[in-house]
């Protein structure tokens, strides 16, 4: 009826109510929302805990997200990165980039710090070298759709953009589901797997 989406109306509420340039703030505002209002996709607070958690532990250099939607996890991994860190990531739908740039740019980080790239992740990670300058990623934070986890997670071997002792963050895993991920992540030798139990978003 209004002839916004869902995602334009939380912004306009985060615009309306947050404090610019503190990314703390600009997430809580974002929860109460999703909370009272409408419910949106993004990680929420308690997963967020998880994603935190991991960030303080491996301080990662170079961070990669495929799937910003409205930026709310962008915030929550940019907030998180020690200085001289960089985190390139990755939407597909050009209306929810357009929303999560405002949203990155209002919590007070430029492209220095993060670079949104908007395109299919298939043909953004192949170009990641060599287009963005990505040589390798330290922490992978996948929360795009579930049957595109493992086709990315292949692509970015192959194109040899995880580094030594890389860490894949995968959200929703379980439920909705990405079990062809889960099993080839358990069964290829590669990585060591721990599932993290945690409630849906909100």
């Amino acid at each position: 009826l209004t002839g916004t989406s869902r995602e334009q109306r939380a912004f306009q509420y985060v615009l309306a109510h947050a404090i610019p340039g503190d990314p703390h703030h600009i997430l809580q505002t974002f929860d109460q929302w999703c909370y009272h209002c409408e419910h949106l996709s993004c990680v929420g607070p308690d997963k967020g805990r998880i994603v935190e958690r991991v960030l303080l532990e491996q301080a990662p250099l170079r961070v990669l997200e495929l799937g910003t939607y409205c930026g709310y996890g962008t915030v929550l991994l940019a907030q998180g990165l020690p200085p001289g860190a960089r985190l390139y990531t990755i939407e597909g739908d050009p209306r929810h980039a357009a929303v999560a740039e405002k949203v990155i740019r209002l919590a007070g980080f430029s492209e220095q710090t993060v670079e949104l790239i908007v395109g299919p992740s298939e043909e953004v990670i192949p170009r990641l070298r060599e287009k963005h300058g990505l040589v390798n990623a330290n922490l992978v934070f996948m929360d795009h759709w579930k049957r595109s986890y493992l086709r990315d997670l292949r692509l970015l071997e192959s194109h040899q953009l995880l580094a030594e002792g890389a860490t894949i963050l995968a959200d929703n895993v379980l439920f909705p589901g990405a079990p062809h991920f889960l099993q080839y992540a358990k069964t290829c030798g590669k990585y060591h797997c721990k599932v993290h139990r945690a409630s849906l978003e909100y």
